[in-house]
């Protein structure tokens, strides 16, 4: 959450266009050699005094929406299967009218194998009613937990599973913390967050207390991430937390959006929160290094803390082999917090480029999402920021240097114009039509149901985004797909949030599931029959983590394009993809070689893989161990 419209700046204000910007400089010098030759000839014919001329340059205008480029873009549509796939659930946020900001914020889940059968499960998060709302009559509200059947039929599995309690959940992250073989699961919550052992069977049990990751009693924690952030085998665990909250305070404020009707809040009228980090003692017992790693930053002006994150990533970007951690604020810069190889962290995003827009304003950032996609070693960071604000797309300039250095690219690429009046949420780099390049998918939809009565341009339902990778040899490299190229089932407007991919039905492209706040998710199966190849790989790790979360993946074609994919399934708003890295391969029917490089470093390489599978690599085991 960023902004309400009262205090949303204007278009003019918030789009900068370097293109309109250098043509302003320009004029202004030609104006002011102008007024120099003007005055030069006033004093020598008028022998009056000097003036001073001054010169202002036109307005800076917002960009405009870039012609398509000149290539052929596909038809990439989708069919709405969430009731038809038995899917039933409905977020419940708690919302009865006294405007409190976390209703309007929630709304993740993942997809998942918690059974072990090789295909992916749904989780869905839920909040719950507020405490004097609920109904003695009504059963309280709880997460769900879907079993896929392989061809995408799920099955609700959540009563008796033990994630049948009621909790103000937000976001999850799953992985093995114990490497037993079965995926956990760990639920970020307003108040004290729930880590759930899974048993095997179907059966979860609550062992926060004894894992030490439940918490504040007060705190509002957001998105969230298993990754093994000291390389010795196990996950740890990030934890961002959005903003210091109480009801009473809320509703003290008087937060309106034309003087009169109540609006929710602003974050920039809260304190910020500090994110945690747990370590993993390698049985799933965690201990508190936040402080000690230095991943609590304060503000300078204030002492109080200055994070109010919402979104989290954990890209390798200073190619140390250790994974990074880039987090998305919502009002106040991000943070990039680079590792020192040795369980600590440099806060360098100012430096880096990614704090800020191009002006050097903060941003009301969601979710992000990071990728190679332009199949270089340049990795690019997509991240979803409030109406009126383009979607920002950083790519590292320096790629493999210590401080990596990046660029907001996107005006230039074509992603800002046409994303700039949405609020963007979930963003996902995803290769939804298999042609080998990763597009962006965005979950889109506004705070405020009213918000049409004080902004025309805005909408409280909005439709999600799919931007088409066009390649990087074109002047426009992304462009918004159109309903005619992905389908009314798509395009169909929402109160959008959290947005995961798996491939539920075993055909090789990836699939949608694209959560709301206060509504039912939507799960969108892609249709595109473009007869693209493609190839799926699952990695298990025996000296790294189980999961392999962290790993990279590359192949190399027989053209000589490189495509890369990193083993993280962090990614998006409050939700997480599924473990299997998805690669489309075009009209490529053979792969020369796979490389993995797991966690660790060790490199494993597979010559020419059979293409159009699902295939699973288990880490070989070093020589001399």
């Amino acid at each position: 959450m960023a902004k309400h419209s009262e205090t949303e700046r204007t278009d003019e204000e918030e789009i900068q266009n370097d293109d309109v910007v250098g043509k302003a400089l320009k004029w202004s010098a030609m104006f002011l050699v102008l007024g120099a030759v003007v005055v030069g000839a006033a004093l020598i014919l008028t022998r009056k005094p000097d003036e001073v001329v001054q010169d202002v340059a036109p307005p800076t205008a917002i960009p405009q929406v870039r012609d398509r480029p000149q290539v052929e873009i596909p038809n990439i549509p989708f069919t709405e299967v969430t009731s038809a796939a038995g899917i039933g659930f409905r977020h419940q946020n708690g919302a009865a009218g006294e405007k409190l900001l976390p209703e309007t914020m929630g709304g993740g889940g993942a997809f998942l194998d918690f059974d072990n059968d090789g295909d992916q499960d749904l989780l869905c998060v839920n909040s719950r009613a507020w405490e004097t709302g609920e109904s003695p009559d009504e059963q309280p509200a709880t997460s769900a937990l879907y079993a896929n059947d392989g061809t995408g039929q799920f099955t609700n599995v959540t009563a008796g599973s033990g994630l049948d309690i009621s909790l103000y959940g937000n976001g999850c992250a799953c992985g093995d913390v114990d490497n037993d073989g079965d995926v956990d699961i760990f639920v970020s919550c307003l108040g004290k967050n729930v880590l759930f052992r899974n048993d095997g069977n179907g059966k979860f049990v609550d062992v926060t207390a004894a894992a030490g990751v439940a918490g504040e009693d007060n705190a509002w924690s957001t998105s969230c991430g298993f990754v093994d952030i000291d390389l010795d085998g196990d996950l740890d665990l990030f934890v961002c937390n959005y903003i210091q909250w109480d009801r009473q305070t809320d509703l003290g404020m008087n937060f309106t959006l034309d003087g009169k009707l109540r609006a929710y809040g602003r974050p920039t009228d809260f304190r910020g929160a500090f994110p945690c980090l747990y370590l993993n003692d390698g049985t799933g017992v965690f201990s508190d290094h936040s402080q000690q790693s230095g991943v609590q930053v304060t503000d300078p002006n204030t002492g109080v803390p200055m994070a109010k994150s919402l979104g989290v990533i954990f890209p390798d970007l200073n190619a140390d082999g250790y994974p990074d951690i880039m987090v998305a604020n919502d009002t106040v810069q991000n943070f990039l917090f680079l590792s020192q190889a040795d369980g600590t962290f440099v806060e360098s995003a100012a430096s880096s480029g990614v704090a800020y827009d191009n002006a050097g304003a903060a941003r009301g950032a969601m979710g992000l999402d990071y990728g190679c996609f332009r199949n270089t070693d340049s990795v690019g960071i997509a991240i979803g920021n409030f109406a009126t604000e383009m979607t920002a797309l950083y790519v590292c300039q320096t790629p493999g240097t210590a401080l990596p250095v990046f660029r907001d690219e996107a005006v230039s690429n074509g992603i800002g114009p046409v994303t700039r009046t949405d609020l963007k949420f979930g963003v996902l780099f995803l290769d939804m039509d298999l042609d080998g390049r990763q597009d962006l998918v965005e979950n889109n939809g506004h705070l405020e149901e009213d918000i049409q009565l004080v902004q025309s341009s805005q909408q409280y339902e909005q439709a999600p985004h799919l931007l088409w990778n066009c390649g990087a040899e074109q002047d426009n490299e992304f462009v918004m797909l159109t309903e005619a190229q992905t389908s009314t089932d798509f395009r169909t407007r929402m109160v959008g949030r959290g947005l995961t991919a798996a491939d539920i039905d075993g055909d090789g492209d990836l699939d949608l599931m694209l959560f709301s706040s206060g509504g039912v998710p939507r799960l969108l199966r892609n249709e595109q029959q473009l007869d693209h190849h493609w190839l799926r790989v699952r990695l298990q790790g025996r000296t790294c983590n189980r999961d392999a979360i962290g790993a990279m993946v590359q192949i190399e074609l027989p053209n000589g394009a490189v495509l890369t994919r990193s083993v993280m399934p962090t990614r998006s708003y409050q939700s997480q993809v599924e473990l299997p890295v998805t690669f489309g391969l075009g009209k490529s029917g053979s792969i020369d070689r796979l490389t993995i490089t797991w966690p660790g470093g060790q490199q494993q390489v597979v010559e020419s893989p059979e293409v159009n599978q699902l295939l699973v690599i288990e880490q070989q085991q070093e020589s001399g161990n």
